[in-house]
């Protein structure tokens, strides 16, 4: 069984028992965030969705740090490297691939991807990721709308906890991650990527309420920063 601690935005570490993982690692900067950069413990794999930088975050940065490897779509890994991060793992859209923690696998994601400052740099295509490790499997949705897929991702993903944002205006709000929620049908579900700034205020409760009155088999969970789940 693995475990799942929000801190706040997206960013989401994982514990397995072969590594600590880190999901868009927006650290500094994040008001939500209950911890420092330098009190994370050693971190063995780092998780990019996509280059905007309260997703890529402190990525870069943790992996110098940390001698961590850094996994996302080819064209941001690139960009990474370029930045002094040496291991990286290129991937991208509906591909997989083993490591000695699990398996990890891009979904697609309705979103953009840059680094906006100091000038636009295209880091590929946004994306979100199914993490397979000691038997469970995480998905982490990302940054993204309300896509169809969902669906086949639920069917072909046997979906232990899922993180989906509900924070709008970027992302999808409330009604469509229900919805979102309801084609993948995981046993738990968290959502994510809401009050971190005025633009993305949203209540957590009720998309909780609004998915139990849709499907009361599948289990919300509401964490605060720095609270975790196992899945």
């Amino acid at each position: 069984m693995a475990k799942a601690k929000w801190l706040g935005h997206s960013c989401v570490l994982v514990t397995t028992e072969g590594a600590n993982i880190i999901i868009d690692p927006f650290i500094k900067g994040n008001p939500q965030c209950p911890i420092q950069l330098e009190r994370l413990p050693k971190i063995d794999v780092v998780l990019v969705t996509h280059g905007h930088a309260d997703h890529l975050g402190d990525a870069i940065e943790i992996c110098i740090a940390h001698d961590a490897l850094l996994i996302g779509v080819y064209e941001l890994c690139v960009y990474c490297q370029s930045k002094g991060v040496h291991k990286v793992h290129p991937m991208h859209i509906g591909g997989s691939a083993k490591f000695s923690f699990g398996v990890v696998k891009l979904t697609p994601a309705l979103h953009g991807s840059a680094i906006a400052h100091p000038t636009m740099v295209y880091t590929g295509e946004a994306c979100g990721f199914i993490l397979v490790a000691d038997g469970s499997t995480l998905y982490h949705a990302g940054d993204t709308a309300l896509f169809g897929d969902m669906e086949l991702i639920g069917e072909r993903n046997k979906i232990d906890c899922a993180f989906i944002p509900i924070g709008d205006n970027f992302t999808m709000g409330i009604d469509d991650a229900v919805e979102a929620t309801l084609m993948l049908h995981p046993k738990i579900v968290v959502p994510m990527h809401y009050d971190t700034f005025p633009v993305i205020k949203a209540d957590p409760n009720e998309f909780a309420r609004k998915l139990s009155d849709a499907d009361k088999t599948i289990r919300c969970c509401i964490l605060s920063p720095g609270d975790e789940v196992e899945y």
